[in-house]
């Protein structure tokens, strides 16, 4: 009983994840810049992995080993105790693999004159006077050298 329940529960939330973090946003055009490069500081960027998504798996993973443990009340408190242990065993392991990437703030006046700071992982080497693009605008923007 509870495990049709789980079921009917689990399979539509686990579906909705999926697709919430999957579904695009709206795209904006793309935006490039010229300019020449006028400083360059290192710096770490926080992980691109999603919070949460470890602790939900392991859940999902532990409540369907739990599920094949027992019969009747025991396999009840077996799919509850293997959900709760594996979400933890899964928030742990992203924890440990959600380290902070090499970056580059680098610093671009434009041919406009305007400044633009520009926060990007670690690429194809830089340096200061280099001339190069500022592709798109916001945290999508990236520098790349001009050939």
């Amino acid at each position: 009983m509870l495990n049709r329940l789980v079921a009917r529960v689990m399979t539509p939330a686990l579906a909705l994840a999926l697709i919430a973090c999957a579904a695009p946003g709206p795209q904006a055009p793309v935006e490039i810049r010229a300019g020449r490069i006028e400083q360059i500081v290192d710096t770490t960027i926080a992980s691109n992995h999603h919070a949460g998504v470890g602790a939900l798996v392991g859940g999902l993973t532990g409540l369907g080993i739990g599920s094949l443990i027992g019969a009747g009340t025991g396999r009840d408190v077996a799919m509850v105790a293997g959900a709760l242990g594996g979400a933890l065993a899964g928030n742990e392991v992203q924890k440990k693999n959600d380290q902070p990437i090499p970056a580059q703030q680098i610093i671009v006046r434009t041919n406009s004159g305007v400044l633009v700071a520009v926060t990007q992982p670690i690429g194809p080497p830089l340096y200061v006077g280099q001339r190069v693009y500022i592709q798109g605008n916001g945290e999508g923007a990236r520098v790349t050298p001009q050939q």
